[in-house]
């Protein structure tokens, strides 16, 4: 599904990630971990065309989308729940939602809405209410909501749980579990380690823009340097 070939992105000439090499397989839940300031965020800004790739390549299902504009991404089957949720504010949950669903006929987007709530039948509930004035976690269940729409065969995941009470972390975490078994595949960056690796098929780990680990999720666990000295947690 996703290749990131001897992949360097950054902000002006500052490299933030340097000769990334990952390959996620369809249906896959890919984990991208590491302490703040290691690459995370940019890498998958640089996916979805938001953030500079200086050198590599970047293919989906084979076709390399390193030089494409953003929306063209999208059509490529790729949507992102940014971090901070980055809402539409002053609109409310419904027109938040038709703007994740632009490029289909009314008639789709109205069944891909209709999908969302019932994912989210919170949202439905507070369908005109304006984004601004949602909870932290109904925020998130929106940003979600708003990518689902786009149908997407790659969905990137940027800190899905921070900020949100347990509860609604279980719930958000609940329907990536869903769109994994619908065949979604799934890029995760996330700070709850723990939940990212009881999720992630694969996992990389980056430290200062470069990797330290690549491999299967369960064995991040048995690397007690890479898991506590780069993750920040143990046992």
């Amino acid at each position: 599904m996703l290749v990131l070939k001897d992949f360097s992105c950054g902000y002006d000439q500052v490299r933030a990630v340097q000769d990334l090499n990952i390959h996620i397989q369809k249906g896959e839940v890919f984990a991208l971990l590491g302490p703040n300031g290691a690459g995370k965020t940019s890498t998958i800004l640089a996916i979805m065309g938001h953030v500079t790739t200086h050198r590599g390549q970047i293919l989906v299902e084979g076709r390399d989308i390193t030089h494409m504009s953003p929306v063209s991404r999208v059509g490529c089957g790729l949507a992102l729940v940014p971090e901070g949720r980055r809402l539409f504010s002053d609109l409310n949950v419904e027109d938040n939602l038709t703007v994740g669903g632009y490029a289909f006929s009314k008639k789709q987007e109205k069944l891909q809405r209709e999908e969302v709530y019932s994912l989210f039948p919170l949202l439905f509930e507070r369908r005109r209410q304006l984004a601004y004035s949602l909870s932290g976690g109904e925020q998130q269940m929106l940003s979600i909501g708003r990518a689902l729409m786009a149908r997407p065969k790659l969905l990137l995941v940027d800190e899905l749980s921070l900020g949100l009470m347990p509860k609604m972390v279980d719930l958000c975490f609940e329907v990536l579990t869903t769109m994994r078994d619908r065949g979604i595949t799934i890029l995760l960056v996330e700070q709850d380690t723990n939940r990212a690796l009881e999720l992630a098929d694969n996992v990389c780990v980056l430290a200062s823009g470069v990797t330290v680990y690549k491999g299967a999720a369960a064995g991040v666990r048995e690397n007690e340097t890479i898991f506590e000295k780069y993750l920040g947690i143990a046992d």
